[in-house]
């Protein structure tokens, strides 16, 4: 008897029953995700609540082979009549589709067989209330701050999903997570003189979520902080990037050693496997069991085993990131860095990616800087990451005889990120805040555009 389509509570056998049919009408591989998603936020500006948002969405994903050819089609509707006829359609669509010579599961050792307890869901259910009342809290703290004189306003946001994948070679694996997130921005100084930033905090635990005092207080220094900013003669120097924004670094690090990139040599660094991209004092982590991590999964998206990596070793390239198609273009297996959506195919993608820190204290760091950037804001997207090319605005701090002085902003960061990921030197004081996490980072020898 089939699974009732109707009942969200069961995904696993809605899946399974899904490929099963899939095989027995043609498919010689097939797998399926289904994934749920409730979300709750509200927003309020200068004391007055704003809007209070909830949504509720599932998505099923279809992917089935037929040799060397496969299609992938997606509804959120998971009724009878849909499923058949999505299961229909990627028969008819896989029937016809161009071969594809590294399509494919993963192969069947590499699947996950148990599972580690990462801790990702948190079953408190806040009401709108609540959510309220933390951006309440998080802009009064913000306002109170001396020198701030508007605000952009303030959000508490809440969710919740469930992924199931299941695949035709046996693999069944689910798991649930929650996240938990608040975030305010603040104007400081009036007429042409005016300058805004902000603050968030983002917990898969409720409990884990800073203070909202000292996340609204933050947003209102570091607005204050800004104001008369100067404009800065146009030089090389070393530039030095704060906690927040140094893990943008990453994440052009993960770019160009994304499997797909590597096989359609698009990325700069696609000859270096092996080779020192970084100074020896660089290690970078990708770590998928990170109890409460942000990006933390007990499996990828085809199902196979994750663990922690080092993907760059006292600066040596170690890895690449590998799902199963790019891997098998470059004659090699997958890392366990497969992510998906209901809609595509599985593609490479870290989970929680961190740079270790270093011995130096960011004021040691920035010691022996005669004349140099504090830079606490990137602006734009200027990277080409065939080349290396790296251009960005940003604004932050002089850095003048070791410390941090005057604000300076309307300025340019320029240089290729094969020399920047070399010239890399971290401090100490590395925090898992976000997704990507890296200490505060020194790089020498920037072009810095002024007036």
């Amino acid at each position: 008897m089939r699974a009732s389509t109707a009942d969200k509570t069961r995904p696993a056998e809605v899946l399974s029953d899904l490929i099963a049919r899939a095989t027995r009408k043609g498919a010689t591989a097939a797998d399926a995700v289904l994934i749920h998603g409730t979300s709750m936020s509200v927003t309020q500006r200068l004391g007055e609540r704003e809007n209070l948002n909830r949504s509720e969405g599932q998505t099923v994903g279809l992917r089935v082979l037929i040799g060397k050819r496969q299609a992938i089609v997606s509804s959120t509707d998971l009724s009878a009549p849909t499923l058949d006829s999505l299961l229909e359609r990627a028969l008819s669509m896989a029937r016809i589709a161009p071969e594809d010579p590294y399509c494919g599961l993963a192969e069947p050792e590499l699947l996950a067989r148990s599972f580690p307890r990462l801790e990702l869901l948190d079953t408190t259910e806040p009401n709108g209330e609540r959510l309220y009342e933390r951006a309440a809290e998080i802009e009064d703290a913000a306002r109170a701050v001396k020198g701030v004189t508007n605000s952009d306003g303030a959000g508490a946001s809440w969710g919740r999903g469930e992924n199931t994948l299941v695949t035709s070679d046996g693999f069944v694996g689910s798991y649930a997570t929650s996240m938990f997130s608040s975030s305010v921005s603040v104007v400081a100084g009036t007429g042409t003189g005016m300058e805004t930033d902000y603050s968030s905090t983002r917990a898969r635990f409720e409990e884990d979520l800073e203070d909202n005092a000292a996340v609204g207080k933050e947003a209102g220094e570091r607005a204050v902080r800004r104001l008369a900013p100067r404009k800065i003669e146009s030089a090389s120097l070393p530039i030095v990037l704060e906690p927040r924004i140094s893990n943008s670094m990453l994440g052009h690090f993960a770019g160009a050693i994304s499997g797909a990139s590597i096989a359609r040599g698009t990325s700069f660094l696609r000859k270096d496997m092996g080779k020192a991209v970084f100074s020896k004092d660089v290690t970078i982590v990708d770590d998928p069991h990170r109890i409460r991590g942000l990006g933390s999964r007990p499996f990828d998206g085809e199902g196979v085993t994750t663990r922690t990596m080092a993907l760059a070793d006292a600066g040596v390239l170690k890895t690449w990131l590998l799902s199963s198609a790019p891997a098998r273009q470059l004659g090699l297996r997958t890392t366990g860095h497969a992510a998906r959506s209901g809609a595509a195919p599985p593609g490479p993608s870290a989970s929680n990616l961190y740079m270790e820190p270093g011995d130096v204290t960011p004021e040691e760091l920035m010691a022996d800087i005669k004349l140099g950037v504090y830079v606490t804001e990137l602006i734009g997207f200027g990277v080409n990451m065939i080349t290396g090319d790296y251009s960005r605005g940003a604004s932050g701090y002089l850095i003048e005889n070791g410390k941090k002085t005057s604000p300076i902003s309307e300025f340019t960061i320029a240089g290729n990120l094969r020399t920047m990921f070399a010239a890399i030197v971290p401090a100490d004081d590395l925090e898992f805040r976000y997704g990507s996490n890296a200490p505060t980072l020194r790089i020498d020898g920037m072009t810095v555009a002024g007036k």
